[in-house]
């Protein structure tokens, strides 16, 4: 008998009863594995040349459930663009079950696309080939630039159409995360007044992502250091998402992980020009969820998240108790701000090429103004690219390069190139004062301006998921099955730091014209 391919140890089907319906893929008519995370397999402890085969591409596509498996659709609810749903679930998607990776963590293995489950609500579960490889770029990319992601195991082609706009050709994701534990998961059961359900759903995400709070008695000490744990992963996730310029697109309370984790690339996209206010979802609207604002919506969503946690700490005949709760919960959300804005501008300082905070001083000069003359530099520079509709991604690139010395390219990258002198020298300043506040004070400027140039090429990426470029892959796979270009666009994106010549045409952005009309689905 062959080995199996995971060994399963699945504690959400054991310790979560009436939060899943168990259920089994859909079988399709042709399994075609198209793509195999033989990195991920390793990390996972799988044996990649099990998976590589005809064998895997049954068991990708769903045909052949795993030994050890118990797949099943897990239930929660969620806010979607402000309004609240108290039951959605995985419409389209399966928890296989959970492995324990090389490492000694726990991760789960799902599908996505993988057929109709009882929370479909009218859809037919199915995805196409094309959103399912966006899952790959953007996750992989996610992942090589440092940001805690899911990533994909597999897509597996399906033989079959699906239909959207028009027909386009099947396939299902295997996707890896910590965890598919949401703030909608607590919602479900607190909108359901279950709070039996809702205390062991939230000692389990406490023993899973954060088992140093099992220990505490006190319910508020144990829930609502889970809330504060959660909030310090999303101020940090969001804060290297804007770091580098990507828009989530939707997030609703049922896409926002307790592990921290990015999840859900569907109408995702990273910017090109500046833009506080770029959109580029299809169903939104409104703009809830622009670039600018996902700050304040991971903020609301925590706040969703305690509300949903309250029961737990208050007792709901003591006045004061459910006081007291609510002060705390609110303490937390209120600190959310503080902890994003912290996140993001250590990111920013290692993107301007500074090791040290701003140091208050006499002199009343910006670069000398502390924490909030560092702040204030990262916002100028961002609102001078605002202003001048620069490339996001190459100017903190080129940015890297006027750190060596070499202004040229930066300077080429505005209309005007005299635009960015002034604030050039501020940040010439700063650097300086930052040479002269390190341990390398005595060091040669020349080899102080090469050290910073180097540093900033490692935080600044040159090649990111460029929308035109990704498009272009998935057409090719989906409308002539040729995964060529999606393959050598993979290839790039998990090199983002590098400038070498192969990479150059990933670096560059789209015509102006062909971002601006630019509009991503979520592939339902």
């Amino acid at each position: 008998m062959a080995p199996a391919p995971f060994v399963f140890d699945n504690t959400f089907a054991r310790e979560l009863p009436g939060l899943y319906v168990s259920w089994k893929p859909a079988a399709v008519p042709a399994p075609r594995l198209l793509y195999l995370n033989r990195d991920l397999a390793a990390e996972l402890g799988l044996d990649a040349g099990l998976l590589a085969g005809s064998e895997g591409a049954a068991l990708f596509a769903g045909n052949t459930v795993p030994e050890g498996a118990e797949p099943l659709a897990q239930a929660y609810a969620g806010h979607q663009f402000g309004g609240f749903s108290p039951q959605l679930g995985d419409g389209r998607a399966l928890l296989l079950g959970e492995v324990i990776d090389r490492r000694g963590e726990r991760r789960d293995i799902a599908f996505k696309g993988s057929g109709r489950t009882p929370f479909s609500r009218g859809g037919d579960g199915k995805a196409a080939v094309g959103p399912m490889l966006r899952e790959v770029i953007v996750g992989e990319a996610m992942h090589a630039l440092g940001i805690p992601s899911t990533r994909a195991l597999a897509v597996a082609g399906t033989g079959e159409p699906v239909y959207r706009e028009t027909a386009l050709p099947g396939a299902v994701l295997t996707r890896v995360a910590a965890s598919h534990l949401r703030v909608g998961t607590f919602q479900f059961f607190a909108a359901q007044g279950d709070l039996d359900k809702l205390r062991r759903l939230a000692d389990y995400a406490i023993a899973r992502h954060d088992p140093a709070l099992s220990g505490l008695e006190h319910p508020g000490e144990r829930y609502f250091g889970l809330l504060r744990a959660v909030a310090q992963r999303q101020a940090a996730r969001v804060a290297s998402w804007m770091n580098v310029g990507f828009i989530h697109g939707v997030m609703n309370t049922d896409n926002m992980t307790i592990s921290g984790e990015t999840i859900d690339y569907g109408p995702c996209a990273f910017m090109e020009a500046y833009d506080p206010k770029a959109v580029f979802s299809s169903i939104d609207r409104g703009g809830r969820y622009a670039y600018g604002n996902q700050p304040h919506a991971a903020r609301w969503n925590l706040a969703k998240l305690a509300e949903a946690l309250l029961p737990l700490v208050a007792d709901g005949d003591d006045e004061v108790a459910v006081q007291r709760a609510v002060a705390e919960a609110t303490e937390v959300i209120d600190a959310f701000a503080a902890q994003y804005r912290a996140a993001l501008l250590e990111g920013q300082r290692a993107k301007l090429g500074l090791q040290t905070a701003g140091s208050a001083g006499s002199s009343g000069s910006t670069h000398d103004a502390g924490e909030a003359g560092d702040a204030s530099l990262a916002e100028d520079w961002l609102a001078l690219l605002h202003r001048e509709r620069v490339d996001f991604t190459l100017a903190w690139r080129r940015l890297a390069d006027a750190a060596a010395g070499d202004e040229a390219a930066l300077r080429a990258s505005f209309a005007d190139a005299r635009a960015p002198e002034d604030w050039l020298a501020r940040w010439h300043a700063r650097c300086a004062a930052d040479d002269a506040a390190g341990e390398q004070a005595g060091a040669a400027p020349g080899v102080l301006a090469a050290a910073r140039s180097e540093r900033m090429r490692r935080t600044n990426p040159f090649v990111i998921p460029r929308n035109h470029r990704v498009e272009a892959a998935l057409a090719a796979a989906s409308e002539g099955g040729d995964l060529g270009p999606f393959e050598l666009l993979l290839a790039a994106v998990r090199r983002p730091f590098e400038e070498a010549p192969d990479l150059v045409p990933y670096g560059e952005p789209a015509p102006a014209e062909l971002t601006a009309g630019y509009r991503t689905f979520c592939g339902t």
